[in-house]
Formats: C-alpha cells, sequence, structure tokens
C-alpha cells in the first residue's frame, strides 16, 4: 500500500456516513469483522476500538476480532475495559475479513504489519480525528474537529441504530477522557461534556475510572519518573522564542526500575507543565537507535506540523513520530523544524 500525502480534511459529508453505515450494513450473516488500532494504542485507540466491537455484537455480528500491532500488551490501566476478549494477537488476525475498521491511526504506516489487511477484498473503514490523516481507507470518516476517535465512534454506532449500555460506554468513557486530559485540554467542548453525559447516564462510574486510568501506577514508576524528570532540559529560546523544555527515556531505565514501556505515556504530563516552554518533548527509547516521539505544545506551536515533517502525525497541540539515531540526533531534527516559522508569519495557531 502507498502512503498518501496528508490532505485537507474537513470532516465526513453525509455520503461518508451513509457509506459507512452501508459497509456496516451489508454485512452478510457469518460476516468477518476487523478491528485494528494503532501500535502502543492509547486509552482513545483501544476504548474507541472496543466500544464499537461490544457494539457490533449487539447488532448480532458474530465474528469479530480486534487487535493492533506487535507488542501485543495493553497497557495496564485500561487491562479493566470491558470487550477485551475480542483481542487476538496480530498473527493471529484474520487475513482476510468482509470488512477492516480502523481506529485512532493517521496513517497506514501506524498498524505495522497489519497494513496489509486493509489492501485485501473487505472495505476498509477508517474512524480518526487526527487532521494529518492521509485518507487511506476505502471509507474514511476523519474529523479533525472531534476531541477524540470515540466521538466519531459513538456517531455511527448511533447512526446505526445502537443504544448505549454500560459497557460500550465504560470503553467511549475511557477514550474520551484520556484524548480531553481528563476533560482539561481546549478540545473540550460543550459537546464533549454533553457526550461524556450520555455515556454517564448508562450506570458507569467515573470516579473508579479515573482512578484506574491517572491515578495509578507503580511505585517504581514514580521512581523511574523522578529520574527521567531530573534530566529535563530547557530551552527557551528554541521553537522561535516560544521555549523547548524536553527530555528521555532509555530501555536501561526500564530494566532499571523493572517497568513496562507503558508506563511512560504518562511522563509528558508533568513536562508540559513547564511554564518557560509552549512546547514540551519526551523521547522514548522502543529499539536500538529507536526511539517514540511525543510532542505537546500550549498554542503558539503547530507540533503536528514538526511531526509530519519527521514521519509522524497528530494534532496541532498534541502529536507525536518515531525517531531513529541517538536522542541528541533526534532532539535536534526537532529543534531544526521548530525554528521554521510557522505559514503567515507569528505564533502558529491554526486549527
Amino acid at each position: 500500500m502507498t502512503e498518501a500525502e496528508p490532505a485537507i480534511v474537513t470532516g465526513p459529508t453525509d455520503d461518508d456516513w451513509d457509506a459507512a453505515v452501508a459497509a456496516v450494513r451489508r454485512l452478510p450473516p457469518d460476516g468477518r469483522v476487523l478491528l485494528v488500532c494503532h501500535v502502543n494504542p492509547d486509552g482513545d485507540a483501544l476504548g474507541s476500538m472496543l466500544g464499537f466491537g461490544l457494539g457490533l455484537r449487539r447488532l448480532g455480528v458474530r465474528q469479530i476480532q480486534a487487535t493492533f500491532p506487535d507488542p501485543p500488551e495493553v497497557p495496564e490501566p485500561f487491562r479493566g475495559l470491558p470487550g477485551l476478549e475480542l483481542l487476538v494477537p496480530a498473527a493471529a488476525a484474520d487475513p482476510a475479513p468482509d470488512l477492516v475498521i480502523c481506529f485512532d491511526a493517521a496513517s497506514v504506516s501506524r498498524l505495522g504489519e497489519l497494513a496489509d489487511r486493509l489492501a485485501g477484498p473487505g472495505t476498509a473503514l477508517v474512524l480518526d480525528h487526527h487532521a494529518s490523516n492521509t485518507g487511506f481507507g476505502d471509507v474514511n470518516l476523519v474529523d479533525p474537529a472531534a476531541a477524540a476517535t470515540s466521538v466519531v465512534a459513538e456517531e455511527l454506532l448511533a447512526r446505526l441504530g445502537v443504544a448505549l449500555d454500560a459497557g460500550i460506554a465504560e470503553c467511549l468513557y475511557v477514550a474520551l477522557s484520556t484524548d480531553t486530559g481528563s476533560f482539561r485540554f481546549d478540545a473540550t467542548t460543550p459537546a464533549v461534556h454533553e457526550m461524556a453525559a450520555r455515556l454517564l447516564a448508562t450506570g458507569i462510574r467515573p470516579g473508579d475510572i479515573s482512578r484506574r486510568v491517572f491515578d495509578s501506577r507503580p511505585f517504581g514508576a514514580v521512581r523511574l519518573f523522578g529520574e527521567v524528570l531530573g534530566r529535563a532540559r530547557l530551552e527557551p529560546e528554541a521553537a522561535t522564542g516560544h521555549g523547548l523544555v524536553w527530555t528521555y527515556a532509555t530501555l536501561d531505565d526500564l530494566a532499571r526500575h523493572e517497568q513496562r514501556p507503558y508506563v511512560l505515556e504518562a511522563l509528558i504530563d508533568p513536562v508540559r507543565c513547564t511554564a518557560e516552554a509552549d512546547v514540551s518533548c519526551v523521547v522514548k527509547q522502543t529499539g536500538p537507535r529507536e526511539w517514540a516521539v511525543s510532542l505537546r505544545s500550549k498554542g503558539a506551536t503547530d507540533v503536528s506540523r514538526v511531526a509530519v515533517a519527521l514521519g509522524g502525525g497528530g494534532h496541532r497541540l498534541a502529536a507525536g513520530f518515531t525517531g531513529r539515531g541517538t536522542v541528541d540526533e533526534v532532539v535536534e531534527r526537532i529543534r531544526v523544524e521548530l525554528a521554521v516559522p510557522a505559514p503567515g508569519g507569528g505564533a502558529d495557531r491554526r486549527g
């Protein structure tokens, strides 16, 4: 499959929604559905995928698999999600399903060894909210205005006539709350709170969910965070004077504190609190000379532009990419891209 260039995405049309509904409705009684999300899935990817899978079950679809690229580990905060029984290892995923539905991936490269499933004989349906989405599906429900992919998933379930139950709602609530930073980010609109209200009305317990997802981590992870935050660096002149703060974590760090890679996903939050920097960055080693890079902006910088330039994608305020080389080489590439003025000059505050 050839990777397309990012296009200007304005959101799904009525025809797009109709095509997505038709793709599900025309499944034969024994139709096989494969749900996929991106590598190292976060709460939005997993929650949207599993919640939608449970919705398909309510429609009577019997053959449903859900998966994501290796490594096959579900992060600890999400191991209580309903629908986990749908998960299969990537190697066991149906090679030729009747319908493939992809969640929260802006490009086919984020699907790793599962990318070929979207090129198979079945229909490929993409649900996403990244403005950098390359439009790689047969039917694309991509809404950059949505706070999370779960917003798109809930809308499609509604159009399919699937009523929310507690299992679906818990998955979608985890997805929505993680991508809005517990409803703290600018994407938290009145519509987001209205969706949260619909989900809460099913009887799910937000306090229990929040403690499990946001407020629980092993003591080893606390020690690891202290060490990694201790090596953070502030560069006030970077990002055209808006400031950059960054740190990194290695595989040796994880091994020394006996922690799994997923614990590092939350590390960006204490880093981004730095008052003197608009841009925050955490560089996490995933292999020899390979790093998963998380970028955040407080509003003066479009970090998706940086991530796309370096082979990744995301949103204006949150993006990422895979870097290769030494950590210093990866950070230098970020500095170079941040030094490029925003189109039109001045602070980049594009939506």
